[in-house]
């Protein structure tokens, strides 16, 4: 079978050994086997009778025809190629090559990171549209699948393109063939517009520019978009002419240097702000398609203004996505429309037993799927129930982007960093925890606020590394505590909406020891936005020491409930430790103390509580083990630093020392 290959991309096509083989006529079965190639693992009966068959006569019977018909086309002596464990199909492909999986399995590792032979190759794949031809009527499940699947080819086709005519050499023949179809595909993409109009203008074509600006004006024209970035950069084309590329080409292709033009939009702005759309979600119904309205449509509201409230980066108003979804746009080419870096969609589906939303957010640049996941709950109350998936949907979106965004970053110069970028490089050092990191966190978000003075969440973030300082004993306490307050009080005055001001000020009041109005920067912080997990974090933290044990558990289960993976996870689990200390429950505290220690970024202070809480919980080998462990680095660690370092009150502190003595730290 080593010479099997499958063609997804236009009509479907097998072809063994050089040979094309004629399949069954049948279009089901041709559905059958196109849906189980690219299926990512086995898929149940039932679900393929649903998908394919609508009518009650014998599905089964049907599939079973199927299945011994493809066994005939795909089965050799020594090797069965339709496997059926329990109630469940799958298609083994092991060793075969299938143009679609080798596009997906690109796109997932990420189109930009392809070099030019491999984007010409995959480039080559795209023969026509996914399936050619194979809707089948009355098949609504299928057709909504097969419609899904040739949107996001054809977001993956262009994304290919707009690289591949990026790495190009400015005088490669296919280039002109490459940029028509990129124009093709994404139509309301002003990059693909101008990366033409380059083209023509460098081969003189100054007529065929104006006809086709002419012609794009009234596209855009048609839909209400700005085309207005356009023409401002067929300006700079005209006036920088012969000389004028789209890009800046690749060091090791001999071409003359070329000015760079790009479009004015949020590559270029000050901060950068990444951008996000989110999509109205769509009903899943039973019986047909899906629909709009309802509870679908009640969530994506509150999704929307919840992301917006995080402030973490700009989220398109309610009226212009859902009046693109009134148009049936697809969220690919909505995501170009707007000109956002993602895209969320979704899908809610109530049924008598059970509520299900699935969620997608994808690059729009790339059409790679950053996140995926489904929520699933009894419907007992189903507006809490979605008030629960809509927290989760919010805190996961907001953590996803910001983790691509840092590790985007990461991959860049520092000096071609832009405010926003700066900002996400500060993050990146600065949860990793050290002296050193900290220091580099502290430098990229002061480039962040020289390229952006009016960039609220990187003063955030520069009072959190003074934060640290003060806190870890890494300068002067006095001096890193004023400056952590200073910070926070520029942030406020930029952004008093923004709930990360907010806490950057309640932990800068905690240092000084201003505890009340340190609960109410942070009661403030969330009460802007719910969904801020480390405003959580940060009650959790302050009450678990002298305020409210129960409210610090609380707080400490709700942060990790919306950032389960966060970086500061760690602290989360220390501080609901330090709270159950405080309520004498020493079993407890030393459990949720050993999870913090685990995590891989935490610092000498968690092991210390670690050590703390496992002494009071007559573990004292394991304590012993974390309190040799501290003194590794720090030979002279004792009862008063740890006490030093947080604001228990008296009994807690004579808790924590009590513990200390048991393991020679007192």
């Amino acid at each position: 079978m080593a010479g099997l290959s499958v063609r997804l991309l236009g009509p479907l096509t097998v072809i063994r050994a050089g040979a094309t083989l004629q399949l069954p006529a049948s279009r089901k079965l041709r559905a059958l086997f196109a849906y189980l190639a690219l299926a990512p693992h086995a898929v149940g009966r039932i679900r393929l009778c649903e998908l394919l068959w609508d009518v009650p006569n014998d599905p089964r019977g049907e599939l079973r025809w199927c299945l011994s018909k493809l066994r005939g086309v795909l089965d050799e002596p020594d090797r069965r190629r339709i496997e059926t464990p329990g109630d469940t199909i799958a298609l083994d492909l092991k060793g075969v090559s299938v143009d679609a999986i080798d596009i997906a399995s690109a796109a997932a590792k990420g189109i930009e990171t392809l070099d030019l032979q491999r984007l010409q190759a995959l480039s080559g794949l795209f023969v026509g549209d996914f399936l050619d031809g194979l809707e089948i009527d009355r098949s609504p499940h299928f057709n909504s699948w097969l419609i899904a699947q040739r949107r996001r080819f054809s977001s993956w086709h262009a994304a290919i393109l707009e690289h591949l005519v990026s790495k190009l050499p400015t005088d490669a023949d296919e280039m002109s063939t490459h940029l028509e179809k990129w124009v093709e595909l994404a139509p309301f993409d002003g990059r693909a517009h101008v990366a033409l109009l380059t083209r023509l203008a460098q081969r003189g074509q100054i007529a065929a520019c104006e006809e086709h600006l002419a012609s794009a004006a009234q596209l855009f024209a048609s839909e209400d978009l700005d085309f207005e970035p356009v023409r401002d950069a067929w300006r700079t084309i005209r006036s920088e002419r012969p000389t004028a590329t789209l890009w800046a080409r690749p060091a090791l292709v001999p071409v003359v240097p070329q000015a760079e033009i790009r479009l004015p939009d949020s590559g270029v702005a000050a901060s950068c702000k990444a951008s996000l759309a989110v999509m109205p979600f769509v009903e899943g119904a039973a019986i047909g398609g899906p629909s709009r309205g309802g509870l679908a449509d009640g969530l994506t509201h509150d999704i929307i203004t919840r992301l917006a409230k995080l402030r973490d980066f700009f989220v398109i108003a309610r009226g212009s996505v859902f009046a693109l979804a009134e148009k049936n746009i697809s969220p690919e080419d909505a995501g170009r429309r707007l000109n956002v870096d993602y895209v969320a969609t979704g899908t809610v589906r109530s049924q008598a037993s059970r509520v299900m939303v699935s969620v997608e957010l994808v690059e729009v640049r790339t059409a790679r799927i950053v996140w995926a996941e489904t929520f699933e709950r009894k419907p007992d109350d189903i507006f809490a129930i979605l008030d629960d998936i809509g927290n989760s949907i919010v805190s996961s979106i907001s953590a996803e982007i910001e983790m691509v965004e840092r590790n985007r970053a990461m991959l860049k110069a520092p000096n071609s960093l832009n405010a926003w970028e700066a900002y996400h490089r500060g993050l990146w050092h600065m949860y990793r925890f050290t002296r050193t990191e900290n220091e580099q966190a502290r430098h990229f978000f002061g480039m962040a606020l020289k390229l952006d003075p009016t960039f609220a969440r990187a003063y955030a973030g520069l009072s959190f590394t003074h934060w640290q300082n003060a806190f870890q004993r890494w300068g002067d306490r006095d001096r890193e505590s004023a400056l952590a307050f200073e910070a926070a009080g520029q942030s406020l005055l930029v952004d008093d909406h923004n709930p990360a001001a907010h806490w950057a000020m309640g932990r800068a009041l905690w240092l000084r020891g201003e505890q009340d109005g340190s609960l109410i920067e942070l009661e403030r912080a969330v009460d802007l936005s719910p969904n801020f997990a480390l405003g959580h974090y940060a009650l959790s933290f302050v009450h678990s020491q002298s305020g409210d044990p129960n409210a610090a558990i609380g707080s400490s289960d709700h942060s990790r409930h919306l950032s389960p993976f966060d970086p500061l996870l760690f602290g989360m689990l220390g501080a609901r430790a330090m709270a159950h200390v405080r309520l004498g429950q020493f079993d407890e505290a030393a459990e949720w103390a050993l999870k913090a220690a685990a995590r891989p970024n935490a610092h000498a202070i968690i092991l210390a509580i670690a050590a703390h809480c496992l002494a009071l919980a007559a573990r004292l080998d394991e304590a012993r083990t974390f309190a040799a462990a501290i003194r590794k680095t720090l030979p002279n660690y004792c009862a008063d630093d740890f006490i030093g370092t947080f604001r228990f009150e008296p009994d807690a502190e004579a808790m924590f020392r009590q513990g200390a003595k048991r393991i020679g730290l007192g």
